[in-house]
């Protein structure tokens, strides 16, 4: 999702664009006022992924975005209480063929009784299931079928048990995730945590890692993760790098990192080794395409297996990315 005002539309069309060479497949931006929906025509025009409409409290702005031309639409119904107005936008997207998610959020159901007491996690899931169950009641009696569901929580074990309980009920389609997942480090962490659970088993047929700040540091964490349970093929290099010890006599981590940024433009899936001693460093470099072993003063470039360079540390990053462009190049 773009953290942009959408009304600039400048800014909004360079993150939608940013997101999608990051390998987003769908992109969502809020429009809570008239000036944000008034953006999307000349925002559409200049984006190739389809744009999801976030709308949480005026219905108008779901109207506006429907006839703007996005292709779904992101809506709470309940904050949308009036059902004659929400009635008038199922009719609209229905008209134009566009979809509409709707969900719930464990932070908008009270966690309390009127007692005080707290519910205990199946409880709240089935408070979550209840009210989701009511939304989609409405939206079926309305004839609307183009439903993507979601039931999102901050916490994973919660998460998982309202999505596994979702995927039991409904036949639609499933939008997963966390939401207030945190920072880069932590949510990344509990979004995999979730996502692989769920994924593993066949749930969830979009997704999104919902992180603090840039948001494309959310398409490279869930591009990872679906790289890693195979759900999705890498396009791109992926690069391993050992975890350091006492007989690492190098910054190991600065150097990946550079070797990281530096092949940001390669769209092959190179896989490339990055290791600080000799002790790991010959096994990866066999199973890797291309490898780089620092020493001190001297290290190693691998490619396929074979050693193919000797050079003095500071000369082996260029070395590695020769060897890199050299085999990206190579594949089809």
């Amino acid at each position: 999702m773009t953290n942009t005002l959408t009304c600039d539309v400048d800014a909004t069309v360079r993150q939608i664009n940013a997101l999608a060479d990051a390998g987003a497949a769908i992109v969502r931006v809020a429009v809570p006022t008239a000036k944000d929906t008034a953006a999307l025509p000349a925002i559409l025009s200049q984006v190739n992924v389809p744009i999801v409409a976030d709308v949480h409290f005026q219905y108008r702005r779901a109207l506006e975005a429907v006839d703007a031309g996005v292709q779904k639409l992101r809506l709470n119904p309940g904050n949308l209480r009036d059902r004659q107005a929400l009635a008038r936008v199922i009719a609209a997207a229905r008209t134009a063929g566009v979809a509409i998610r709707i969900g719930v959020n464990a932070g908008s159901i009270r966690t309390a009784d009127q007692l005080g007491r707290k519910f205990s996690s199946d409880q709240l899931v089935t408070l979550m299931l209840q009210e989701l169950a009511e939304y989609v009641r409405f939206f079926e009696k309305a004839g609307f079928e183009q439903l993507v569901l979601s039931a999102k929580s901050s916490d994973v074990i919660l998460t998982i048990k309202l999505y596994e309980a979702l995927a039991r009920e409904y036949d639609y389609p499933l939008h997963v995730g966390l939401t207030h997942a945190g920072t880069a480090w932590t949510g990344s962490i509990r979004s995999a945590s979730a996502l692989a659970v769920l994924l593993n088993k066949g749930i969830g047929e979009t997704i999104r890692v919902s992180l603090a700040g840039d948001p494309v540091r959310e398409i490279h964490a869930a591009k990872e993760i679906l790289f890693c349970l195979g759900l999705d093929p890498r396009d791109r290099p992926e690069v391993i790098v050992c975890p350091t010890c006492g007989r690492c006599t190098v910054d190991i981590a600065r150097i990946a990192e550079q070797v990281e940024r530096r092949m940001a433009g390669i769209r092959k899936p190179v896989r490339v080794a990055v290791m600080g001693c000799v002790v790991n460093g010959p096994g990866e470099a066999s199973d890797a395409d291309v490898a780089l072993i620092a020493g001190k003063d001297v290290g190693f470039v691998y490619r396929a297996g074979e050693r193919v360079a000797k050079l003095p540390t500071k000369l082996l990053i260029g070395e590695l990315l020769r060897q890199v462009r050299t085999v990206a190049a190579a594949m089809k």
